[in-house]
């Protein structure tokens, strides 16, 4: 993983080497919930993860779909390890969409030793199956500034 580099391009190799991302929700009356995932992303702006509808994380989303999402490296030493901070909007995935999400998603699974998924997968004859895919849009994206200042987020662009 890239130690140095543009904001951007660090941001990018954390995104890329990492598999799960902190999924942190609220509920209605805004008790905070956080659950890792593992994830695959498009464009360093859509990120799908799949899930149980009846998984707390995803019952906040569906009463208050923004979300906070972090990734990063929790296997390096104390006081060198660097994140990547989004806001976004969570939903599932409509099944009109499922299709070319369920690609991207299943790219990054078979990379990872992981298996293709189908819309069978999470939708079988009756609709139900127990899981679904769910898409966050990240707004914003920021990272710890190297200043030496406390939690010091500065804002870091991902794509072009």
């Amino acid at each position: 993983m890239t130690v140095s580099g543009s904001p951007g391009e660090v941001a990018r190799d954390i995104v890329d080497a990492n598999r799960y991302m902190v999924l942190a929700t609220a509920d209605h009356v805004g008790t905070p919930w956080s659950s890792p995932v593992y994830f695959a992303h498009r464009g360093y702006r859509e990120f799908f993860w799949v899930s149980s509808p009846q998984a707390t994380h995803s019952r906040n989303i569906a009463v208050r779909p923004q979300v906070g999402i972090v990734v990063f490296d929790s296997s390096v030493a104390i006081g060198t390890g660097q994140g990547v901070y989004m806001s976004a909007v969570a939903t599932a995935v409509e099944a009109a969409d499922a299709e070319e999400a369920l690609a991207v998603f299943s790219r990054r699974s078979v990379t990872h030793g992981g298996r293709v998924w189908t819309a069978e997968d999470i939708q079988d004859a009756r609709g139900v199956s127990g899981i679904a895919l769910y898409r966050a849009v990240a707004d914003e994206h920021s990272m710890l500034a190297k200043d030496g200042q406390p939690d010091h987020r500065v804002p870091v662009q991902l794509t072009d």
